[in-house]
This record gives structure tokens, sequence and C-alpha cells, in this order.
């Protein structure tokens, strides 16, 4: 396996985030200081500067394309115009802000108050996620019905300090929800839809994303750095300040721990099967294996650095994990290898985020310095 550099752009400050288009022709590249940098996958040329936010952009997420399961008669606010591609950024000014890519243009702002926007999340709503029956008008009618009784296919969710908010593409609110007890410090939605996950220290709350009630309370006595689903929706998994790892099955009220990491685990991430949880939160990736009743008992796979682990990722729908560490190192792993270990580089660096193409062909790395690096994955 080899990783070769594709083409390399500069930002104007530490790479805060990184995210691919729905159909793999951009790559957004966020500066902490504020620009967001939507750059051409072919050759990395600058297709449009976007002036992100004032104080800094902390936070990016594409709206998903539209697909199967989509209303006959959608809220036109909430599905793509033809050709378009809608992206959202959270910054330090309170605000979301929704950008049309193909144009480079600003197209609307939801002011959402005075903290930090830091945690976006779409989510799939409506006809677009799974079935469920419908409330009783005892309960009271759904708050995000189009006319005629079609619901939209995605709606973006928005932390910021202690609030949760549920956002149209155009910027208005579809729904405010009760504070929670401190700041939200994570957002985790399933492939499928339907619900949205959002933590602060003392556990998990888990919302229904059409009707935003609260589908149930995941207790956790500690503070909460990451979350994140396994793809068939089993497993909700959360990265802890203690330091440890917890496993929830959320439809059977059954909850795993593992503890024994050398820090806080900040990373996390699946791959496409479900089987393997890989973690940081030390020198070591640290790989569990999930199949079954789960990862207790087993003994984790091992995948060494030299310094601590900045940066976890799975690819999307093949069995490659990279992960990067404060060293400037980026590795390539088969985890299912007895030799698990693929490919390393060395990156001037220490690297800040990964992202995978959708296809999985590039491996984009954004950099303490500014740098974006996307390298080829060949074999």
């Amino acid at each position: 396996m080899q990783l070769t550099k594709h083409w390399a752009a500069q930002l104007d400050d530490y790479t805060i985030d990184l995210a691919w288009s729905p159909d793999g022709t951009l790559l957004a590249a966020a500066s902490a200081a504020g620009p967001v940098a939507l750059l051409a996958a072919t050759d990395g040329a600058r297709r449009h500067e976007l002036p992100g936010h004032e104080g800094g952009t902390n936070c990016l997420a594409w709206r998903p394309e539209a697909g199967g399961g989509r209303p006959e008669a959608p809220d036109s606010s909430l599905l793509p115009t033809p050709d378009s591609r809608l992206l959202s950024t959270g910054g330090q000014d309170g605000s979301v802000k929704f950008w049309d890519a193909t144009a480079g243009q600003h197209t609307a702002t939801a002011e959402l108050g005075r903290d930090w926007v830091e945690h976006l999340q779409w989510v799939r709503v409506g006809d677009a996620a799974p079935k469920k029956p419908a409330l009783s008008e005892a309960n009271g009618p759904r708050s995000d019905r189009a006319e005629g009784g079609a619901a939209p296919c995605a709606l973006l969710f928005a932390a910021a300090g202690k609030n949760l908010f549920a956002v149209r593409a155009d910027a208005t609110l579809a729904h405010t929800f009760k504070p929670a007890a401190k700041t939200i410090t994570a957002l985790a939605a399933p492939r499928q839809g339907g619900c949205i996950a959002s933590a602060c220290y003392g556990g998990v709350t888990l919302w229904d994303t059409d009707d935003f009630l609260a589908q149930k309370e995941l207790v956790y006595a500690n503070g909460i750095h990451a979350l994140v689903w396994s793809p068939d929706a089993k497993w909700l998994v959360s990265g802890n300040q203690d330091p440890s790892v917890h496993l929830w099955i959320p439809e059977q009220d059954i909850e795993l721990h593992m503890s024994g990491y050398e820090t806080k685990v900040k990373h996390l991430t699946y791959d496409h099967t479900s089987r393997w949880l890989a973690t940081s939160g030390g020198r070591d990736c640290c790989v569990w294996d999930c199949s079954g009743a789960g990862p207790e008992g087993r003994e984790p796979a091992m995948l060494p650095h030299d310094a601590p682990l900045s940066a976890v990722s799975f690819q999307n729908t093949h069995g490659l994990l990279a992960t990067a560490s404060a060293d400037g190192h980026v590795r390539l792993w088969s985890v299912d290898r007895r030799s698990p270990l693929r490919a390393t580089v060395k990156m001037p660096a220490p690297a800040t985020k990964l992202a995978w193409s959708p296809d999985d062909r590039q491996l984009a790395i954004g950099s303490e310095k500014g740098a974006v690096y996307v390298l080829k994955c060949e074999a």
C-alpha cells in the first residue's frame, strides 16, 4: 500500500476542520482564523474562498445528498436545488452560516446567541429516516411538517454552549431544545437518521429528529469528549475524560465500559462493517472487536505510534484505518491482518484532521501549521 502526495494547499491558520462534499469534487478546509477554502479534488485549485465567521470558524458540515425515501412534496428549503452543494459552518460569532459551494456564495445565517457554535450534524428526517409510528393527537402533532403532510429530508442540528437547535437550510429554526445541564461537548447521528445524540458532562440524551422529543437518557458520571454511532446503529460510543470508552446498546439498555487509557479519549471511528472500533487515548490506537456481544472480555489490537494520537479515521466503505500522531506521522492499517501496518508517511507538522474522500481513494490531512495535504491511496 502506498500513500503518495497528490496536492497541497495552505490556509492562514491552524486547520480546524476538513470535510469532503458528498459528490467528492470539493474539499472544504476551515482555518481557525475564520476563512474556509473550497478546494478542487482533482488538483487542489481554490474554487472559492469563503469569509467564514468573525473571530473564527469552528466546524463544517455538508448537507447530505437527497436520496431514497425522498418525499413527494418536500419542504423546498431543506432539499438541494439542481447542481447545488450546500455547506454549513459554525463559528465563534454564535451563528450558523449556509453557503452555496457551487457559486461560492453565502445564502443564509442563523443567529443562535452569544455562545460559540462548536458542533454541527445533518440528520435525515421524515420519509428519509426509518419509519416510526405517527404521534397520536394526545401527544400533539409533529413540529416540522411541510404542507400536505410531507416531511423534509434533512435538518441541521447545531450545538452552542448548553443549547441545541434544529435549523433548516434557509436558516430558520425548526426547534430549540431544552438547555442541557452542562455545555454540549459532542453530537452524533446514526447513518439511518431519525435520531440525534447530544453529550455533556453527566451523560447523553437521544432526541427524536421528527418530533424533537427525548427518546432516552444515558447517564455517564464524567466528561464526554467524543461520540460515534456504529454504522448499523447498534452501538453508541463515547470517548471520555476519565479516561475511558463507554458503549451503549440503547435499544437493549446494555452498557459496556473500557478503561485504562493513558489520556483522555478524544477520537473515535468505526469501520463500515460496524465490527471494528478504533480509539485514541495514548500513543497506541486501540481497536476493539464489537462483533456479536461486543468487546467485553476481548483483548484489543494495539497499533503503535511514538507520540500521542491526534486523529483516527476508517475509510467510508473499505477497511483501511488512518491514524495520525503528534510527531507528524500518519499510518495506514488493515486491522484484520496479522501484520496490520500498510504504510507510513512523515508530515511536516502534526495532523489535526483526517478525512477520506467519499470513494476512499484520497486521504485529506489538515495540519497545525495550516497546511492541507491530499494523498492518493494506491495498492
